[in-house]
């Protein structure tokens, strides 16, 4: 018996595995969390740069990978490329990468993601970042991104 696949046919537990290994890289499961956390799921490579203990570098080379998988893409707000302080491009998930966080079970997380997001100190220039205006995500990728935000409890 062969180990390799007829031609044209994938294994599918392989590319499940190989799926497993590329999102449980520490610096890249950051980095999915951070986005997946993020109000719009789009985020500055400042924002990362910020949140994440590596340099950016690092960073980069892990967006660049997940980006070579067809998990996250660049989306560029054409306005804010021309202003300084301003972040014109982003990191967010494609389609294709919805798909897959969701067959790993990482858009059950999103919820949490999101109160850890929130609840975390940043600086003025991430602020000023994280209130951006950004590019529109693709409207399959928003809807399966979407949960029910918990209500505001009132203040005494």
């Amino acid at each position: 018996m062969s180990d390799t696949a007829p031609e044209g046919f994938e294994d599918p537990f392989a590319e499940q595995q190989r799926m497993r290994e590329l999102l449980s890289q520490e610096t890249r499961h950051l980095v999915l969390q951070l986005i997946l956390g993020h109000p719009a799921h789009l985020t500055s490579l400042a924002e990362l740069d910020y949140m994440i203990p590596k340099n950016e570098a690092a960073i980069l080379d892990q967006l660049e990978t997940l980006q070579e998988a067809g998990i996250l893409d660049v989306y560029v707000h054409e306005p804010s490329t021309s202003t300084r302080d301003l972040p014109s491009k982003f990191w967010g998930p494609t389609e294709r990468g919805v798909e897959i966080l969701y067959e790993h079970n990482f858009l059950r997380g999103v919820p949490i993601a999101r109160a850890v997001y929130e609840e975390t100190q940043k600086s003025e220039r991430v602020q000023r970042h994280e209130a951006a205006p950004r590019p529109t995500l693709p409207e399959a990728v928003t809807e399966a991104l979407e949960f029910d935000e918990p209500e505001e409890a009132e203040a005494p």
